[in-house]
């Protein structure tokens, strides 16, 4: 696994209700810990993101969902495509377990999720020992930064921490599928 300089900062900040800053697979994200209601309302309100949109959880490793995801409610058939599709960058809505705080739903009752190749996001998932809130490093409706220096001043002072890297290259967001019906969201 690459190495990455700013983890040990990263996963403290997290764990003290802070956002980060971190490339992902297209764009550069915003991250906190899922299950800090707190942490959770800064970033959307820094976002300007309404709650009831829901958000997207990253993870190093399919184990860090499992509590998440309701499971036995998708086709043993859509199950396996989904797992099959990571690590990887494939963001699917799978219905979600009573676990999932409604800050993370919102008015959904399913919750997306990814398992990630990005070598940022999966240290700091792996570091951090759970799944991140992962969402454009953006005020809702301005383009997605596709670099560090894409953040926007706002952005830049809304956070504890930029983690150094860079994205994997990829033109757009990951694409968002249903995994009940594999339809295309996004």
């Amino acid at each position: 696994m690459t190495p990455v300089p700013d983890l040990d900062a990263a996963v403290a900040a997290l764990r003290r209700g802070g956002l980060i800053a971190y490339p992902t697979e297209g764009v550069w994200g915003l991250g906190c810990d899922p299950f800090d209601e707190a942490a959770v309302l800064r970033l959307l309100a820094l976002k300007q993101r309404p709650v009831d949109k829901g958000l997207i959880l990253v993870a190093g490793a399919p184990v860090q969902l499992d509590d998440l995801v309701d499971w036995s409610s998708l086709p043993p058939a859509r199950r396996d495509e989904v797992q099959a599709a990571w690590p990887g960058p494939h963001t699917w809505v799978v219905p979600a377990s009573a676990a999932v705080p409604r800050w993370i739903r919102g008015d959904h009752d399913g919750v997306a999720v990814r398992v990630s190749a990005h070598p940022v996001v999966a240290a700091l998932c792996k570091a951090f020992a759970g799944p991140l809130v992962s969402t454009s490093a953006n005020i809702a409706g301005d383009p997605a930064p596709r670099s560090r220096a894409d953040l926007a001043p706002g952005i830049r002072d809304g956070v504890e921490l930029i983690v150094a890297g860079e994205t994997s290259g990829l033109s757009q967001p990951t694409a968002i599928r249903d995994a009940r019906n594999g339809r295309q969201l996004r």
